[in-house]
């Protein structure tokens, strides 16, 4: 992967300027240590009247899959799709545009303690990048650097030179010249539009690139034709994340319009926002769909299992219909937790004569776990390790057997809607697994199917069109033989 900077100079303003504006030597060859390979910084040619800096990075491939993984929303598609053997190593992506980043941040942000002069001053420039995958064509390139200030050379690279009747691929061959714009302004340019370009970037999107985006095109982005395009794509068509930087985007081109700061035409967005009612958490909304389930079904002694902290079963305890509630953990220490949330040795007679908290293991049958009207295994089954799954099901199902049985876990679907989420990271370390809504389904199904129950399913938490709920839960009821179903 390969970029070079060039300026031509005078006896006057030299060009080897170039080397204070990035803090790098001409005369020296350096190495930086990036997350995915090496970046090198060398001058090809350094004289008064030219200099030209160029950056190779040496993308290490073994360490791009097993950092990255390839997976997710936000993962290179490239990575994804091809493993070890794709175009990481040569073509310009967002690998490149955080390498430019990295080496060269002070020169983004325009300081030069040497030459402190130097930053603002416009000079000639030329950037070439040999191959930069170009989704929308030489076109695109033009729509996105000539509003800049940029004279534009995008050349099509053909598939095969041998073979031209097989056409062009998706790169180019980019240069771009121009004479009025700084060397700050030229790498915040490309650190937004080398990825944009791409359409894809090495790693998960979360809610920090907004900022990223919004420092980096400060002065320009506002007020750029393809302002919606750049943003879409820089944020990887995440609509959450687009949707708040075009509202942040909008204020800033309605102070400069107005000649006032952001914060004064904010101020009244500001304090409504203060006054806005912070969103349900989910384990909130999780508890709620389970006492509500309870409920319907007129459960009365209830099993809490795998209770951990104690947290539903507090919450079991503030309904006087659920007569018995008993906790059952294989933690002593998760239960010792619980034992003080719930006040154990303060709670009066009546109370405690309600609740009582036991070790257990769920990969073993107890004769304690019979005769309750219903089950709850919240978040317990993906810590488990999946061949233990079938010794869980007959515990639970086959020897306990409660007349309901209530399972929730994550819906891993809806994980491209955290976004603070790596790309292809289950929600906890301790997960073993996380279940596609069919895969649950099809467990659930099969688990009823067995054991004589009926499966019903139940959203929990906001049900998105494109993904499903954070959270589904499975009403299993026993005493009927018929086929599983979907609510």
């Amino acid at each position: 992967m390969f970029l070079t900077i060039s300026t031509t100079g005078s006896a006057e303003r030299p060009a080897t300027d170039l080397g204070f504006l990035l803090h790098k030597h001409p005369e020296k060859a350096q190495a930086f240590s990036t997350s995915y390979g090496t970046a090198h910084v060398l001058y090809p040619e350094a004289d008064a009247r030219r200099c030209t800096a160029a950056l190779l990075l040496e993308v290490d491939a073994v360490a791009l899959v097993r950092r990255g993984k390839g997976k997710g929303r936000g993962g290179a598609p490239d990575a994804a799709l091809a493993q070890y053997v794709n175009d990481r190593p040569y073509a310009a992506s967002s690998l490149l545009a955080v390498a430019l980043s990295g080496v060269f941040s002070s020169a983004m942000r325009g300081v030069c303690a040497a030459r402190p002069e130097l930053p603002e001053q416009p000079r000639p420039l030329r950037i070439e990048v040999p191959a930069l995958p170009a989704r929308g064509g030489p076109e695109l390139v033009r729509r996105l650097f000539e509003p800049l200030g940029w004279a534009v050379t995008a050349e099509p690279v053909a598939l095969d030179a041998e073979f031209p009747e097989w056409g062009d691929s998706r790169y180019v061959r980019l240069v771009l010249e121009a004479d009025t714009l700084t060397l700050a302004e030229a790498l915040r340019h490309l650190y937004v539009l080398l990825p944009v370009l791409d359409d894809a970037k090495h790693y998960w999107v979360a809610s920090d690139e907004v900022d990223k985006l919004l420092r980096a095109g400060e002065g320009w982005l506002p007020a750029h034709p393809e302002q919606r395009l750049i943003t879409s794509r820089y944020l990887s068509r995440r609509w959450s994340l687009t949707r708040q930087a075009m509202e942040r985007l909008e204020l800033v081109r309605l102070a400069e319009a107005d000649d006032s700061d952001v914060e004064e035409i904010d101020n009244a967005v500001a304090a409504e926002t203060e006054s806005e009612e912070k969103p349900t958490p989910l384990a909130v909304q999780r508890r709620e769909a389970v006492l509500a389930a309870l409920r319907a079904c007129g459960a009365a002694r209830v099993l809490d299992l795998g209770c951990g902290q104690g947290q539903l079963v507090q919450a079991l305890l503030k309904d006087p219909s659920f007569t018995e509630i008993v906790g059952v953990d294989v933690s002593m220490r998760a239960l010792t937790i619980a034992s003080r949330r719930l006040k154990l040795d303060r709670m009066g007679e009546r109370q405690a004569a309600r609740v009582q908290l036991f070790q257990g293991s769920l990969a073993y049958t107890d004769k304690r776990l019979k005769g309750y009207d219903a089950a709850v295994l919240s978040e317990v089954i993906e810590h488990l390790d999946l061949p233990r799954l079938p010794a869980l099901e007959y515990a639970v199902f086959g020897a306990a057997r409660p007349r309901t049985v209530l399972v929730t876990t994550p819906n891993v679907e809806y994980n491209v809607r955290w976004e603070t989420l790596p790309a292809g990271h289950v929600r906890h370390g301790d997960h073993r697994f996380e279940w596609t809504r069919e895969e649950f389904r099809a467990w659930a199904a099969e688990v009823a199917g067995r054991h004589g129950y009926a499966v019903e399913f139940v959203p929990v938490g906001p049900d998105d069109p494109e993904v499903g709920p954070p959270t589904q839960m499975a009403v299993f009821t026993a005493g009927t033989v018929k086929e599983a179903k979907a609510a």
